[in-house]
């Protein structure tokens, strides 16, 4: 299995340095996205993070789910990378934790994810799924969810078929016919709404108190090695979050020319996304200060605890595991 997550991560991270081991030799800073509206999208779109980083040659990586991000850290391919919540509570389980730590929240799964089934089904609530196909990217943000929502719904996932399938494998399957529901996010989901019923989101499933995250997340080489290129990328980060709120037309704009999409899709996706103001992101409720861990360590402890039951991981990692993932490191003054 490593031997296979290596080799991904090579093909994940082509075009990234790989000279001199961590980033500190190379000056390159390799940055692991998703192709997703977000205030990370905005940073890449806008550059800040080049025009904030004159010194280092940034490399910006694009990847389909946290499953190949986590094999690119793995294969230590990656500096800094968008993370969800699960993948991340996956690497950080077991006796060899994936070496990095949270930095930063991107964003808290709203609308943007949900759980769709094809309209010619007929299937219109999570519990008529049973004994259907329903296609999800294993080992993501989604897949917890779904798991979640068959739990509400007093199924198992062996009441289902489940299929793993990227967001792009998923749109041609679901236009072939081949899957009755698939849980996955934006711009994908977009797509399955045309023709399909929204049967949950994470939004809903958040409210019952397993809320999924984007997260960012950095090497503990970055983190020994050159600590204020961090400090600078979160506070850009934290730029991109303000210019969301701030100037959400030209914010809409850039997310469009990332995306190849129309503006007014690029508005309405935004609109799905559950974006934290900076200072919140470093208050007790999210990922609190240096110091002081705040209630996202029991969060991710949670996710954790709910792999561990759904068999999807060993063992949970421990809340003091979790705790000593979190990189807190001149908050709150960072994103102040």
């Amino acid at each position: 299995m490593l031997a296979a997550a290596l080799g991904a991560a090579g093909v994940a991270a082509t075009g990234c340095s790989s000279s001199g081991g961590g980033s500190g030799g190379s000056r390159r800073l390799r940055v692991g996205y998703f192709a997703f509206p977000s205030g990370d999208l905005l940073v890449k779109n806008r550059k800040l993070l080049e025009k904030a980083l004159p010194d280092r040659t940034v490399s910006w990586v694009k990847f389909d789910s946290g499953a190949s991000v986590n094999q690119a850290f793995i294969g230590g391919s990656l500096d800094i990378a968008a993370l969800g919540s699960s993948p991340f509570a996956r690497g950080i389980s077991g006796s060899s934790p994936i070496p990095y730590k949270v930095a930063f929240v991107l964003d808290v799964a709203g609308e943007n994810e949900a759980l769709v089934a094809r309209r010619a089904t007929g299937v219109t609530d999570v519990a008529g799924l049973k004994g259907r196909t329903v296609a999800t990217p294993f080992a993501s943000t989604s897949h917890y969810s779904l798991l979640a929502a068959l739990e509400h719904a007093g199924l198992t996932a062996s009441d289902v078929k489940l299929i793993d399938l990227q967001p792009q494998p998923i749109l041609a399957a679901w236009q072939r016919g081949d899957i009755d529901a698939a849980y996955v996010w934006l711009p994908t989901l977009d797509e399955l709404r045309h023709d399909g019923t929204q049967l949950t989101s994470s939004k809903e499933i958040g409210s019952r108190g397993r809320p999924t995250l984007d997260l960012a997340v950095v090497s503990d080489a970055l983190i020994a090695d050159d600590p204020r290129t961090i400090a600078t990328w979160r506070s850009v980060e934290a730029e991109g979050l303000r210019l969301l709120a701030s100037d959400p037309d030209g914010s809409a704009r850039s997310i469009a020319d990332e995306l190849g999409i129309s503006l007014a899709d690029a508005k309405a996706q935004l609109s799905q996304g559950v974006f934290l103001t900076p200072k919140t992101i470093a208050s007790a409720d999210w990922l609190g200060t240096e110091g002081s861990p705040g209630r996202l360590a029991d969060y991710l402890a949670d996710t954790g605890a709910f792999l561990a039951d759904q068999k999807q991981i060993p063992a949970a990692p421990s809340r003091e595991t979790v705790r000593k993932a979190l990189y807190l490191k001149g908050l709150p003054d960072g994103v102040a």
